[in-house]
């Protein structure tokens, strides 16, 4: 399949990371070179300790490299300050999870709320139809008020979603995002993801471990021991 012409909207060139100390010292990353465009869904595969998720931290800007370069909507953020870093990821990126990470103590309606309220663009009551929107987006507009306790596990994640899409990021890296779920909520999760991002020309680059996810994406970038082995 050959790529689409869309803008790319994020890219590493040459990217290094080694973890641990000393003789434990691992070279986590080898030089991976990526690029994902938008309205594009990418696949990141392979055993585990490949290299996957520590691939998806360093375009998350989680994480400084050891070397190589990041850009992220066309700016260089290797090595940029801790401060450029957070505004980036809150401006550009959207996360989403094996583990959906809500606050349990908080509704559905309040957890998509969470990214808006730290931007500090919007009333409460454009927070709060924002929210409403994304919720219905996936599904849940009929449990805006129910707590993150009274929703079912891919309930959980779908939420996840639309939190993930509140400040309309320009990519979304999701981790195993239906690592957790049966085959049914995984294919429900992966479709509004999919869906929702391509409507709104967002680059999407996963982690899976499932085959059949994978194969649904737009492209498969397969990974063994800190690099990638081949391009389709």
């Amino acid at each position: 399949m050959s790529e689409s012409k869309g803008e790319v909207v994020i890219r590493c060139e040459d990217l290094h990371r080694f973890l641990g100390e000393g003789e434990g010292r691992v070279h986590v990353l080898r030089g991976v070179t990526f690029e994902a465009k938008r309205g594009n869904v990418y696949a990141i595969v392979g055993p585990s300790g490949c290299g996957k998720s520590t691939l998806l931290y360093q375009l998350g800007l989680l994480d400084q490299p050891d070397g190589g370069k990041i850009w992220l909507d066309g700016e260089l953020m290797s090595n940029s300050s801790d401060l450029a870093r957070t505004a980036a990821r809150n401006k550009h990126l959207g996360f989403v999870f094996q583990f959906h990470f809500l606050m349990l103590e908080f509704t559905a309606l309040e957890n998509v709320m969470m990214p808006l309220r730290k931007a500090g663009k919007m009333s409460q009551a454009e927070m709060e139809d924002r929210a409403r929107g994304l919720l219905e987006s996936v599904g849940l507009g009929d449990k805006t008020h129910r707590l993150g306790t009274q929703l079912s596990g891919g309930e959980q994640q779908r939420v996840a979603i639309a939190r993930a899409l509140a400040n309309e990021p320009s990519v979304i890296l999701a981790d195993e995002p239906t690592g957790n779920l049966d085959q049914r909520n995984s294919n429900l999760v992966f479709d509004l993801l999919t869906k929702i991002a391509r409507e709104n020309d967002q680059a999407v680059v996963l982690v899976t471990h499932n085959p059949e996810i994978a194969k649904r994406c737009d492209f498969i970038r397969p990974m063994r021991d800190g690099e990638f082995v081949q391009s389709d």
